[in-house]
């Protein structure tokens, strides 16, 4: 049987990093053995649904590349695509109403207040909640009560049947067989006040009719499976497979939150991340390939792609390691892609004439990202105050007293020089350092510390000084030496 998976997500905002990975290893699980990877929309949820939040969903996998085979923009042959139009279709009603004849679900009229009345508090691992177990009240009505409320519109949701005694045991890929107690199996609502399905009983009726094979989704679904599977049961459907994937927590091992600043895709887009880095760093989060790579292009991670090598342990989101393996993607970028992605960053910083492409060149090997780019090269815009300890080098051996008297001897030097390419100024400069019996870091530092003002660059002194050009460049060094005079004349 061809593999068929979904990615299944509701518009409720921007695309959590957790539904990510979901549908990342979705969509690896599919086309690692040829299959065909599906972009069901699940909206009916009307109270958490946010505009514009489909859009999204399709901006964040067309960047990815995640390109559904079928989906709302694409449709095949078991559509539609999204649950709003599956429910005007009456599809869900049908399917609960099969449901009811073979008594594995039944209406219920419970008003608010008694469903109040059945709450209990308990406590699991130490934490208090409360919850609401229902009793099968309705259960019991004779059919001659249900068509009397029916007739009389009273509202009503479709509860599942479950049984209270015995156990019933799911079968997990990763986790292997777990049983469940039958007694824990409340009788969850398939079908809303509303006439609106519940996800998990629109989950179930929409993987069978549109033929998925294997269900990709967070392990805080292991709870509902056994209901998942004795609705399959019900209806005689085969189970698809099912792949539970690890918790995703942050640095503190608490799980990723909002708060965290980086819970999104695009909250890292804005934070200057690439997005080909951030698929390959979430494929990490969980799954270990065979070998000690971990750079994968999209291509590259459907080949190796095993889903068996997907662990059970929750997945530390380390930003500090994503930021590492987004810089080595940008080092690995051509440079006319990485100039035109980096342009309105340096833009942000740089107002003067001066070679951007040239700078972004410089740069590309040091940042990790692009808002990096930022505190790297603004002293091309303006020279900072900067403070003179910058001049003393320990590996250069100078101080601000040497310094002084390098820049002094170098002014009028440098004022006559005409050429101020890389290679000529460089050239002057160790003729001039070899002249002196200096040692060329002993000439360089101060020179780049007073272009600069600034004790990191991206580039060394005659890169820098021929991107500011001659004007800008001993202008600055009359400053480094009027900065240095003043310290000597104070002490």
């Amino acid at each position: 049987m061809k593999i068929r998976t979904r990615y299944a997500p509701s518009p409720t905002g921007r695309m959590h990093v957790g539904n990510l990975r979901t549908a990342l290893y979705a969509y690896l699980i599919a086309k690692h053995e040829d299959g065909d990877f599906l972009l069901r929309i699940e909206d009916t949820d009307q109270e958490r649904y946010v505009e514009g939040a489909v859009e999204i969903i399709n901006r964040t996998l067309e960047q990815t590349g995640l390109i559904p085979d079928e989906s709302p923009d694409k449709p095949g042959s078991v559509g539609p695509y999204v649950q709003s139009e599956r429910q005007a279709c009456g599809i869900y009603m049908e399917y609960a109403r099969q449901l009811i004849e073979r008594h594995e679900a039944y209406y219920c009229f419970c008003t608010p207040e008694r469903l109040a009345g059945l709450k209990q508090t308990i406590t699991v691992d130490g934490e208090t909640k409360e919850i609401s177990v229902y009793d099968k009240h309705c259960l019991h009505l004779s059919q001659e009560e249900i068509d009397e409320k029916l007739a009389s519109g009273i509202p009503y949701v479709i509860r599942q049947n479950n049984p209270t005694e015995g156990t019933t045991t799911f079968h997990d890929e990763l986790y292997g067989d777990v049983t469940v107690e039958n007694r824990e199996l409340d009788d969850m609502i398939l079908i809303k006040s509303d006439g609106y399905p519940t996800y998990n009983f629109a989950n179930v009726v929409d993987d069978h009719l549109m033929g998925i094979t294997h269900v990709v989704r967070g392990n805080e679904y292991i709870s509902s499976s056994p209901k998942y599977n004795r609705l399959y049961e019900a209806f005689g459907w085969e189970i698809p497979a099912y792949i539970h994937c690890p918790l995703i927590t942050d640095e503190e091992h608490h799980k990723l939150s909002k708060r965290s600043g980086h819970s999104s895709y695009e909250d890292l887009i804005e934070q200057g991340f690439l997005p080909e880095a951030v698929v390959n760093f979430i494929a990490l989060l969980g799954w270990s390939p065979k070998s000690d790579n971990e750079i994968f292009s999209l291509e590259e991670l459907v080949r190796e792609f095993d889903y068996t090598r997907i662990g059970k342990s929750p997945a530390v989101f380390d930003y500090t390691k994503l930021r590492w393996m987004n810089g080595e993607y940008l080092k690995a970028m051509d440079p006319e892609k990485f100039y035109e992605l980096a342009k309105p960053y340096l833009q942000d910083v740089i107002h003067r004439d001066l070679d951007l492409k040239r700078i972004a060149e410089m740069v590309r090997t040091r940042i990790e990202i692009f808002p990096d780019i930022a505190g790297m090269v603004d002293f091309f815009e303006q020279l900072p105050d900067y403070d003179i300890s910058l001049y003393t080098h320990k590996k250069m051996k100078t101080d601000a007293a040497s310094s002084l008297k390098v820049l002094k001897e170098l002014e009028p030097l440098l004022q006559a020089q005409e050429d101020y390419s890389n290679d000529a100024l460089f050239s002057a400069l160790s003729a001039f350092a070899q002249e002196k019996g200096y040692k060329n870091g002993y000439v360089l530092w101060p020179l780049r510390t007073a272009a600069s003002g600034k004790s990191v660059t991206p580039a060394g002194a005659t890169e820098i000084m021929e991107i500011l050009g001659k004007e800008e460049t001993l202008r600055r060094i009359r400053t480094g030496i009027e900065k240095l005079e003043a310290a000597s004349a104070d002490a």
